[in-house]
């Protein structure tokens, strides 16, 4: 994987921008990462889950579930869509893979990496979990407004429970009593009676974003993430209200609780920044440490036994390994194209190697690029990745102007690679697919060459190459 950084000037007409270089269940206490142990991460691009060995920091393989990205636009397409969130059964013999494209939850056998089943439910569901006591599983469709309640032993949807509308995610408090859902569309938690499979109580929080809560170590709060303004909101288990409200940094994704003896830390991933942070967790929370990791870091999960974490690199297709001891990253294992969620599973597969019914690795490399301006606040990144017979950049901008059409000119070419419109927030996303590899090529070309990219506002000159002047940095 490449990092280049390029500085450039701004014009009040365009903006050029620059290239540039869940925690602790209640499981039992296990050894240091041992063979039998499996580190999943749900990758949306490629429509796979990776299978990582953790005592060797090695991927064993991915489990298929669709095919990579552009392959799903055909109409005799079968497989599943933007494979994205995890989640696992208590005995940790199932893991439980969502999959918001295609409306599907698929039940896999950890000892044989085998799909045992495949659930339909309704639209753009999230991410799901199994109940404490592993006989139902609940699922979060996010795209309408309850939780799909299904039978793990038939596959079959039982019942829905109505929520907020949006529900990003649902988590178990270990006790069986209550249930916890986060929405991603409205500032509110919901929280749910297992039993009856009734709400019970509604917590207005700080913002309508969220992807991701855990509870801590001792189960005495819950934490989370709000993705659309960089902060964590904690709230009291017993007293169901909120108890404070952390700043954690710009795209604040998920987060993950490391518990030793003389203390309990918070770890989160901070997208837009590229660190996990680490905070304390006592009533007045400090931040304690900034670890660099790649690009965009977005799942995280520590293991049993609090010693490492594991960063899933949305834009870097693979996982860095923190040893909690050192706060440093001590190893990067390649996964699949834009890793989303991903969970720790200990003594998931029995001896051996584990590999039965994996593919190898379906992807190479990615280019990651990170971007800047010239002067202001806008950032974003572009992620180039070959698929085959083709290829992609996937361009995500931030902090521009609302509602406002941009374009993005590569290498200088005088045809635009890509346009997007912002949205209120300033900030916009897509992909460009096509023949691109002189541009992808370009653009992982060493120093001294003239590669760029550049995103424009309203029309380019006919040579965008000379609108505005870049180095090599």
């Amino acid at each position: 994987m490449y990092t280049n950084e390029i500085r450039c000037a701004s014009t009040s007409a365009s903006i050029a921008i620059a290239l540039a270089s869940l925690v602790v269940l209640a499981t039992p206490a296990y050894a240091l990462p041992g063979p039998q142990d499996r580190v999943y991460t749900a990758d949306q691009n490629s429509n796979t889950v990776s299978v990582i060995d953790p005592s060797t920091n090695t991927l064993l393989g991915q489990i298929r579930l669709g095919n990579q990205r552009p392959d799903v636009l055909s109409p005799l397409y079968k497989g599943e869509i933007n494979v994205h969130g995890l989640g696992f059964s208590p005995d940790h013999k199932t893991l439980l893979v969502v999959s918001n494209g295609s409306n599907s939850v698929t039940f896999i056998d950890t000892a044989t990496n085998k799909v045992k089943g495949v659930t339909y439910i309704g639209r753009s569901p999230h991410e799901g979990f199994f109940t404490a006591d592993g006989r139902e599983v609940w699922v979060v469709v996010r795209g309408e407004d309850y939780i799909s309640v299904i039978d793990p032993a038939t596959f079959k949807e039982k019942r829905r429970i109505q929520t907020t509308g949006g529900p990003g995610m649902v988590l178990f408090h270990p006790n069986g009593k209550l249930a916890f859902v986060v929405s991603s569309f409205n500032p509110t938690v919901d929280v749910i009676d297992v039993k009856s499979h009734k709400v019970v109580k509604r917590i207005p929080v700080t913002s309508p974003f969220s992807p991701f809560l855990q509870f801590t170590p001792d189960n005495k709060e819950v934490w989370m993430t709000h993705k659309d303004v960089g902060k964590v909101t904690r709230i009291d288990t017993a007293t169901l209200a909120v108890k404070g409200v952390i700043d954690t940094g710009f795209i604040t994704n998920h987060l993950a609780f490391v518990k030793t003896a003389s203390a309990t830390h918070a770890y989160v991933t901070v997208g837009g920044e590229n660190v996990v942070k680490v905070f304390t967790t006592g009533n007045a929370p400090t931040l304690v440490a900034s670890i660099p990791t790649g690009a965009l870091p977005h799942g995280i999960w520590s293991s049993d036994d609090s010693s490492r974490l594991y960063v899933g690199l949305e834009n870097g297709d693979a996982v860095d390994v923190i040893d909690s001891a050192s706060n440093k990253v001590i190893a990067r294992v390649p996964v699949g194209q834009a890793p989303q969620a991903l969970v720790y599973v200990s003594k998931a597969a029995p001896a051996g190697e584990g590999k039965a019914n994996l593919s190898p690795r379906a992807n190479s490399e990615p280019l990651n690029i990170a971007l800047k301006a010239g002067s202001g606040d806008a950032t974003g990144s572009v992620v180039a990745r070959n698929l085959g017979v083709t290829d992609a950049l996937e361009v995500t901008l931030h902090k521009l102007k609302p509602e406002t059409v941009y374009k993005v000119y590569a290498s200088g070419q005088a045809t635009p690679v890509a346009s997007f419109r912002t949205n209120p927030k300033g900030m916009a996303n897509g992909t460009a697919i096509g023949p691109m590899r002189e541009v992808v090529g370009s653009l992982s070309a060493k120093q001294g060459t003239a590669s760029r990219i550049l995103v424009m506002e309203g029309d380019v000159p006919a040579d965008p190459g000379k609108a505005v002047l870049m180095s090599m940095q």
